[in-house]
């Protein structure tokens, strides 16, 4: 075998190549960033060896549901991302992404508290400081459509008339073209479910045009879950757009029995020859703002326009009324405090919204909106909702992939104050063990969910699988004992059982800790 100057070879692990096959006794030779030979390299030298016996070894994961854009800048180590393996991820979801920063658009509120290395505002801005902080993950970002509709009418709760329209199609034109990979919607937060199906049709075929993808956090994953799917093909149909369905899940235990008839408008979609896939994580709990349970109408025009309805009196009692009609006693049951802001709330951060409840002798509904008002609307919320059994049959579908729906984190610095989902540290260790265990689909399935089928999905070329010519995203981890360890009373724990990542054949980490070098890089599609 001819295989030139080798940097490294992975020598006797148990290769699975990303493609759906079990594991193979193979060598892996790497040279610069593409693996140049996966065989029996008996005989072949290189710079380096790593002794991969007993190991499994993998293609670099792919998350590809994210928030990380903004926060590789701060923590361009991604430490919670590359010690479960992962080696790309896909920002920019649920219709927020940290570029473009045009006049009137507003970050996240968790995003727009931290201090950055720099300035930008377009998206080829922040593709220059992102390159400039050397990220150890790759990272392709999708457009938020809050992005591209604040800057052409702000945070109005309206439908967009056609000349709005036409502005934000010029607008994602010029994104895309600087390096965009597609746009992302958020249909569950204000402003964006005031957007018309004429709307997000009109940008999907901008996407389309350029060979984009169109992912949504759909108007409703619950009570209206089956009419959101609808409206997501729809879209796709109109515009000829590739469709990712963010986070599939079906919402509250009312809506559990919807699940044979979402997945059936969505095969049916796939049959009639619609590129629709989904993604997934293996948690039954989601994590978003708690102010995410507000009314409609309370929860527009802005931070500063809630906390004044939340502390004005008679808003406040009409607000709760509402909610108290809305929320049964078993809903907050379920819902548990996520990150907090003001100093009195942080003892409840990852424990159950009663604790608080009991703690300050109040209705949890009104320990809610206290924290609201305490936090300034920073409160997070984790909300168990989900059917195990259809997590589990969800993350089983052969065109569901997994995405954690978590950005980078670290147990130290800057991204170690929140209480985040578990997710964030353990969404890839967790998905695996339940394959190695026997609970899910085969270990060389999950290893293709994590893979190649995200690779094809997202037009990642050369990535999510090993062979010679691929890129050299490659994981080494101890099939006995990989496995997720964060909790949602301490979520700041790294998966164990991890042994080696490389990112375009840089390794990154080895024995437990970061090397120090990083080969992350942005990628177009």
């Amino acid at each position: 075998m001819t295989t030139g100057r080798l940097d490294w070879i992975l020598r006797g692990g148990h290769v699975v190549d990303g493609r759906g096959g079990e594991a193979v006794r193979a060598d892996i030779g790497v040279a610069g960033d593409r693996i140049r030979a996966v065989g029996n390299l008996d005989g072949v030298q290189a710079e380096r060896e790593f002794d991969a016996a007993g190991q499994l070894v993998c293609p670099g994961f792919v998350d590809v549901h994210t928030h990380s854009d903004a926060y590789l800048l701060i923590e361009p180590g991604a430490p919670s991302k590359i010690r479960q393996g992962v080696t790309t991820e896909i920002t920019g979801n649920c219709g927020a992404s940290a570029a473009p920063r045009w006049p009137g658009y507003t970050m996240p509120s968790d995003w727009l508290e931290q201090i950055y290395p720099g300035t930008w505002q377009s998206v080829a801005e922040y593709r220059a400081l992102l390159a400039a902080q050397k990220p150890a993950v790759n990272s392709a970002m999708l457009i938020g459509h809050r992005a591209i509709r604040a800057a052409v009418m702000g945070i109005e709760p309206r439908a967009a008339t056609p000349d709005e329209i036409a502005r934000m199609a010029k607008l994602l034109e010029q994104a895309l073209e600087e390096g965009g990979a597609g746009l992302s919607t958020g249909l569950v937060y204000a402003p964006a479910m005031h957007a018309q199906p004429a709307e997000i049709q009109a940008l999907a075929k901008v996407v389309a045009e350029r060979g984009g993808i169109y992912a949504t956090h759909m108007r409703s994953e619950g009570g209206g879950l089956l009419e959101a799917i609808d409206e997501a093909l729809d879209v796709a149909c109109a515009s000829g757009v590739r469709l990712q369905i963010s986070h599939l899940k079906t919402a509250g235990r009312a809506n559990w029995g919807k699940l044979d008839a979402a997945l059936d408008k969505i095969r049916v979609a796939q049959a009639a020859g619609v590129e629709v896939a989904s993604d997934r994580y293996p948690y039954t709990a989601s994590c978003t703002d708690l102010d995410i349970i507000l009314p409609t109408w309370a929860a527009q025009g802005g931070r500063a326009a809630i906390l004044a309805r939340l502390r004005d009196p008679m808003e406040r009692a009409k607000i709760r009324a509402e909610m108290a009609a809305a929320c049964d006693e078993k809903y907050w049951e379920n819902v548990w405090v996520g990150s907090t802001r003001h100093p009195d709330n942080a003892p409840f951060a990852g424990k159950p919204i009663a604790l608080a409840a009991d703690a300050w002798k109040r209705h949890p509904l009104d320990a809610a909106l206290r924290l609201m008002d305490t936090d300034e609307l920073f409160t997070g919320g984790i909300f168990f909702g989900m059917s195990e059994e259809n997590m589990w049959r969800i993350l089983a579908e052969r065109w569901v992939m997994i995405g954690s729906d978590a950005s980078i984190r670290s147990p130290t610095g800057p991204l170690s104050h929140d209480h985040p989902h578990p997710r964030a540290y353990g969404t890839f260790g967790r998905f695996l063990r339940a394959a190695l265990a026997g609970k899910t689909v085969s270990v060389g399935e999950a290893v293709r969910k994590m893979t190649s089928l995200p690779a094809e999905q997202f037009r990642l070329e050369g990535r999510g699988v090993i062979r010679a010519g691929a890129f050299a995203d490659v994981v080494a981890l101890d099939p006995k004992t990989f496995r997720d360890v964060a909790t949602y009373e301490q979520p700041h724990q790294f998966c164990e059982g991890l042994s080696a990542v490389w990112v375009n054949g840089i390794l990154t980490f080895r024995d437990g800790q970061e090397t120090g070098a990083r080969g992350g890089r942005y990628l177009t599609v």
